[in-house]
């Protein structure tokens, strides 16, 4: 990837990765833990390549082996903002019953330049909400740099709960010039909900021109401390404190153990024992992540590389990785671990299926990428006993009609969208071993091609049965 310019010493956007309390995601005993977690989710984009800078998912079982979810498929896609999004994290709530994943709104992969992205970039975040990890909301910006001064972005999220406060601490990087001196620092500020923050605060910066960007705080309440920090300087810095906004102190940084050309670093404690993994990426070689083990992260000469690690198939950049339990696992893995994905072919021209392109919908013979042709087949948005498509490479983006015309659209809030983009699968008019789609809120019209073009149209002739007749086939 391209080197950012000038005191943007970085080759990516750096770890976002959110921590939850302890007692939630660092059990105090192996046998807790083992009780409590028996699986880990990645969420992290791939790099910035066609579709790269959206959300990935995968799973292991034991912290260091990798799957790709999702068949390797992009799991969530920001229709908002820059269209692009990096560095992941994911908040879980207190009670366990609510998530949030909030991600840098950044595309680089678009032709953006460091430059702009740094210092005339977007100030907001991207969040999406959940209540399983499965089934995510419609992705909203935070605006969380929009009120400081001269800001020029806002990068790299995190947060953590602060019981005490009863709110999340959200911090990340954002440029903008305080003393005379304009570089990346740290802010912050509190939320309850990912919807409003307080205002933004800076949280800590390093002295000089030095620039700041990716920094991720884990609560561990070991080796002395309650927290410890990790920043990217020049290499790798370790920190314990004992209060997110109190005093930190350094305890040393990696640089024996890594080497230079490492960034983004991301904790996660292993299920059953008291060990740590720091996960850096290796922006320099273009490799992802290598992972650091310990088993005191106050102890930096402790810290070991390890090489029995596998990351499967995608790139693994700048994400987060959350300890799962058995019901959160049992539901990601349902979802996502051999999803369906199918195919509609055209009955009349069977070399032909419906794909999507530059958001219209028509059929194509010899669709590349097949995944431009590839939806899952859900329950209705308007009624669950129809169907909805949505697309495989554009989650979140479904098939709907409109003005009787077909387009790919990212899903909108309110009644009409969810009624234009469900349909009743019947038998085929054309033949009853296939199937033909009436549209939900237009019943008496169906989804059917018409010079190659998908549309809504009535029905009543022979070629015209034809045209709404469909194979879903995978």
């Amino acid at each position: 990837m391209s080197t950012p310019p000038s005191r943007l010493s970085r080759r990516g956007l750096l770890t976002a990765a959110a921590a939850v309390p302890a007692a939630a995601l660092f059990p105090a005993s192996a046998a807790m833990a083992q009780t409590s977690y028996t699986g880990y989710l990645m969420a992290h984009f791939i790099g910035e390549g066609s579709g790269g800078e959206q959300i990935y998912l995968s799973h292991s079982d034991d912290g260091l082996n990798w799957t790709d979810l999702n068949r390797g498929q992009i799991v969530l896609r920001s229709p908002l903002g820059t269209k692009g999004v990096r560095d992941p994290i994911i908040v879980r709530s207190p009670a366990g019953d609510r998530y949030w994943l909030i991600a840098t709104d950044l595309h680089i992969g678009s032709g953006t330049s460091w430059s702009d992205a740094a210092n005339r970039g977007s100030r907001n975040l991207v969040v999406w909400e959940s209540a399983d990890l499965v089934n995510w909301s419609i992705p909203w910006l935070l605006p969380a740099a929009a009120s400081i001064s001269d800001a020029g972005d806002a990068w790299a999220p995190e947060a953590i709960w602060d019981a005490a406060a009863g709110n999340y601490f959200l911090y990340w990087a954002t440029n903008s010039t305080l003393n005379g001196e304009k570089k990346h620092r740290i802010w912050s500020a509190r939320t309850t909900d990912f919807r409003s923050i307080t205002t933004p605060q800076v949280y800590f910066e390093r002295p000089g021109t030095e620039e700041l960007i990716d920094t991720q705080i884990i609560e561990a309440n070991t080796g002395g401390f309650r927290y410890y920090r990790a920043s990217k300087n020049t290499q790798i810095v370790i920190e314990g404190g004992n209060s997110l906004t109190g005093s930190w102190t350094r305890l040393g940084d990696l640089a024996n153990i890594t080497g230079g050309g490492v960034e983004g670093p991301m904790w996660a404690k292993f299920n059953d024992r008291n060990e740590w993994a720091l996960w850096l990426d290796q922006y320099a070689t273009g490799r992802g992540y290598m992972p650091v083990l310990t088993t005191n992260p106050a102890a930096v000469s402790g810290y070991r590389k390890v090489t029995n690690y596998n990351l499967g198939s995608n790139l693994k950049r700048h994400g987060f990785i959350l300890n799962l339990t058995q019901a959160e696992e049992t539901r990601v893995l349902s979802r996502f671990q051999n999803p369906v994905f199918n195919r509609l072919q055209s009955y009349n021209y069977q070399d032909r299926y419906v794909r999507h392109y530059s958001m219209d919908v028509r059929i194509d013979p010899g669709v590349s990428p097949v995944a431009d042709s590839q939806f899952r087949l859900v329950p209705g948005l308007a009624s669950s006993s129809a169907v909805s498509f949505e697309s495989v490479n554009f989650p979140g983006h479904f098939l709907r009609h409109v003005n009787y015309d077909f387009v790919l659209a990212p899903r909108e809030s309110g009644g009409t969208f969810n009624a234009d983009a469900t349909f009743n699968r019947v038998a085929g008019l054309a033949d009853s071993t296939w199937n033909s789609f009436s549209s939900y809120n237009f019943p008496t019209r169906y989804i059917r091609h018409y010079g190659y073009t998908l549309r809504l149209d009535p029905i009543g002739t022979a070629t015209e049965r034809a045209d709404a007749t469909f194979r879903v086939t995978t």
